[in-house]
């Protein structure tokens, strides 16, 4: 298993794992319009010039991926993925730390997932991430916001 920066070359395979990884978080909330699923590869090469994207690779195969960005001293980290196939395998997790590495000078990193994603909230609890805040999107969706202080800041 490999952590790596990804290349826009990587986007489609990225998409397509992006896609794979968010279909229950549409099945969950019964909304096939998320925006993870209709990013396009083109979307995602757009924003290589302002993230830090990282990809896991077993095989050859892209399985994992996260992206991140500091703004004003604050890492916001998004779209952290795995295949499903290789879920509970620690792959999330040690995503989570690469990209948080690569982020050294942050004060803070901070990210949200859907309030009904139990096993997001878990796993970012798990990681030492707290709670921040929720927040209502609409009727049906609320986001859960997490922040984790720097420890070696």
């Amino acid at each position: 298993m490999e952590f790596l920066s990804a290349k826009p070359d990587d986007c489609d395979e990225i998409i397509r794992l992006q896609r794979l990884a968010y279909e229950s978080e549409a099945k969950l909330y019964q909304d096939w319009t998320i925006p993870p699923l209709t990013q396009t590869s083109a979307a995602l090469q757009k924003e290589f010039p302002d993230l830090t994207i990282l990809k896991a690779v077993n095989g050859g195969k892209i399985i994992g991926s996260v992206r991140a960005q500091l703004i004003d001293n604050v890492c916001h980290i998004g779209r952290l993925i795995v295949d499903p196939d290789f879920q509970g395998k620690g792959i999330g997790s040690k995503l989570l730390q690469h990209i948080e590495n690569c982020f050294s000078k942050a004060v803070q990193f901070e990210l949200f997932t859907g309030s009904k994603s139990e096993s997001n909230i878990r796993f970012y609890l798990r990681n030492n991430y707290e709670i921040n805040q929720t927040q209502a999107l609409s009727e049906t969706i609320s986001l859960v916001y997490f922040v984790k202080l720097n420890e070696t800041c």
